[in-house]
């Protein structure tokens, strides 16, 4: 069922044309993202979708009812507010819904042949259904822990970064779920596992979703389509990222027309996915495939999951040592250094080499120190302890803050400030317009002030201008923000050819997986890990890891009660185990005959609709709680007097 309808819609700035004749609908349940090149129309169609934005010319259906909600870029909230009555403030409906259900039951209970307040009960609690709200207390909890907020839910909402406000209001929408969520750029500012929760919530709560984003990996786990703005139309494609780029590719084919340079990239993109992603996808299977059949056995003896454990440490922590620093050019050499801010450790003890053709990514939770790392070994801040050396070689840095460009110069000054038209980019002479082509600037951007452009083709213009100087090491903040996917598959190529060393902070996992061959995990508390796993290995084994060490800790558990229970040389039952095996039988056949008296009414909606539905489920989950209780209870009586 659509929701939304876009008809022969048309949209344009003075003699900009955005979109021309387009149509779209979502569906109830479709998960569509918006792909795209910088400045081509993906955040106005958003907005036209919103109704923030009309059309030129065109239609705007949506179904009547329908609530539909946008991530802000900028949120604002009430500066008398705290993080969690922020985010409260924008759940009172359903706060208010539950309120009306609860005292609903009540009336029904007294008045259950009322078919008025029958059928009101029956539109609140469909209402939470949709929702998901009657736990919502609870999914509170868990989204200001898993999006980092809890330490901060007395302070005022307004006195935190723009990063972290623009985490209480998508903590406030996927909590409030709307009909319909637009969502631009969710995972900036989000760690890697806030992105895996995040993905976990909207797969798990099944919401109808519109979102743009340059993440590759979040679009390939949580799209069930993407839509392609393009030469002012819109290309629908099934499924996730994957998906998109076979099906382009071949539909490229199939128009045969002049797209070489995508469908080079787009070629690229496949060699590496048959080299990388079929060849570890085919080792982690087998590995899971190995974890699976241990943990059936994990119960019978324990040693097993410590045997499990050592080998996922051992691939976690997989060094490659076939090359010798002999044979490569030292660049920077770190001994025991570390660095702390007031009430914090970020980096403790650590000792490595950096040299001439490593690629580093630089990952881990937000607040570690990834971008410290960077200012240390710039020399902008000084380490508390040990020595950072550095070797003779040009460095080239890039930050989030673009800080290399001046607004007031035209791309033309800035690439050749002697003047002419000529660009040597790292030895080799270009046209400047030839070169600035390859990163999707056209022609007459030439005479066009820096100041003037959006933040995505300023990171673009930092960019070129970066990858054209001569050095031998790039140090990366974030480079991947505010890119579309086009850029970054163009940068991707550039820095896969880039003869020296890059070091680089990301949450870009499937930019990571691509560009590095080493890690710098910040795992927090000072300790920073190094692997040579991709990114994506590494997380799925720290899962793993996380999975094994909860089994571990549970079988532990169940052994150490065993050996207790055969070191006690018991002759008799104590008085305490004597009362419960006398009277535990009986108190477990009441249980078992309320549970079936409840199961039964569950299945009459005469009977669950005169006692409440509500109450019926909570009072048969307690009940199977106690029965679980007191059956485990009779199990270990009975053991131990089978044991005299």
């Amino acid at each position: 069922m659509a929701l939304i309808d876009l008809f022969n819609i048309k949209k344009q700035y003075d003699i900009k044309l955005l979109l021309n004749d387009v149509n779209f609908h979502l569906n109830e349940g479709e998960r569509v993202t918006v792909v795209g090149q910088n400045g081509c129309g993906k955040s106005t169609l958003m907005k036209i979708i919103m109704g923030e934005e009309e059309p030129t010319e065109g239609k705007r259906v949506v179904q009547n009812s329908i609530h539909i909600e946008m991530l802000a870029q900028q949120p604002h909230f009430d500066p008398n507010l705290s993080v969690r009555e922020a985010i409260l403030n924008e759940l009172t409906e359903l706060k208010s819904a539950k309120d009306d259900y609860d005292l609903l039951s009540l009336k029904v209970a007294d008045d259950f042949e009322n078919e008025e307040l029958l059928k009101k009960l029956e539109k609140v609690s469909s209402f939470l259904d949709h929702h998901n709200a009657w736990n919502l207390d609870d999914k509170i909890e868990r989204v200001l822990q898993e999006f980092h907020l809890k330490a901060y839910e007395d302070r005022p909402v307004v006195s935190l970064s723009g990063g972290e406000q623009r985490r209480v209001a998508l903590a406030s929408l996927i909590l409030k779920k709307p009909d319909v969520l637009l969502l631009d750029e969710p995972t900036n500012h989000l760690d890697v596992y806030m992105v895996e929760f995040l993905e976990e919530i909207l797969l798990k709560e099944n919401f109808t979703l519109l979102f743009i984003s340059h993440d590759r990996h979040f679009i390939d786990t949580i799209a069930t389509r993407v839509v392609e703005v393009d030469n002012q139309e819109l290309i629908s494609y099934t499924g996730g990222y994957l998906a998109y780029l076979e099906q382009k590719e071949a539909r490229m084919h199939a128009l045969k027309k002049g797209h070489e340079n995508l469908l080079r990239l787009l070629k690229q993109e496949d060699a590496w996915l048959a080299k990388g992603v079929k060849a570890r996808e085919k080792r982690n299977q087998g590995r899971k495939k190995r974890v699976y059949e241990l943990r059936d056995e994990a119960k019978k003896n324990p040693t097993l999951i410590r045997k499990m454990m050592v080998e996922l440490e051992r691939e976690k922590k997989h060094f490659n040592r076939d090359e010798g620093v002999s044979r490569k050019k030292m660049l920077f050499d770190i001994e025991n250094m570390s660095y702390s801010v007031p009430g914090k450790k970020l980096i403790e003890n650590l000792t490595t080499r950096i040299l001439q053709k490593d690629k580093i990514a630089i990952v881990g939770i937000n607040g570690a120190g990834k971008s410290t790392l960077l200012k240390l070994m710039l020399g902008r801040i000084k380490p508390d302890a040990g020595v950072i050396k550095q070797g003779d070689f040009e460095l080239g840095y890039f930050d989030q803050h673009r800080e290399m460009l001046d607004d007031s110069k035209t791309l033309i000054e800035t690439f050749c400030p002697d003047g002419g038209d000529q660009i040597d980019v790292q030895g080799t002479v270009f046209h400047v317009y030839g070169y600035l082509k390859s990163f999707l600037f056209p022609k007459e951007f030439l005479a066009k002030k820096v100041g003037m452009l959006s933040g995505g083709e300023k990171n673009r213009v930092a960019l070129a201008l970066l990858l054209s100087k001569k050095v031998d090491c790039l140090i990366l903040d974030e480079p991947t923000n505010d890119l579309d996917i086009q850029t970054i598959n163009i940068l991707e190529e550039k820095l896969i050819n880039f003869p020296g060393a890059i070091l680089f902070v990301s949450h870009d996992r499937y930019f990571i997986d691509k560009i590095a061959s080493k890690l710098f995990i910040f795992k927090g508390e000072g300790v920073v890990e190094e692997s040579y796993q991709t990114y994506t290995e590494y997380l799925e084994i720290e899962k793993e890891m996380k999975e094994l060490d909860a089994l571990d800790k549970e079988v532990k558990v169940t052994f150490k009660k065993e050996e207790i229970s055969k070191e006690k040389k018991q002759t008799k039952l104590s008085y305490k185990e004597q009362q419960d095996y006398d009277n535990l039988p009986d108190e477990i056949e009441d249980l078992e005959v309320k549970i079936a008296e409840i199961n039964t009414c569950l299945y009459d909606p005469k009977c669950y609709e005169e006692k409440g539905l509500t109450q019926i489920s909570e009072e048969l989950s307690k009940l199977e709680t106690r029965y679980e209780e007191k059956t485990d209870r009779y199990l270990e009586v009975l053991e131990i007097f089978e044991s005299l």
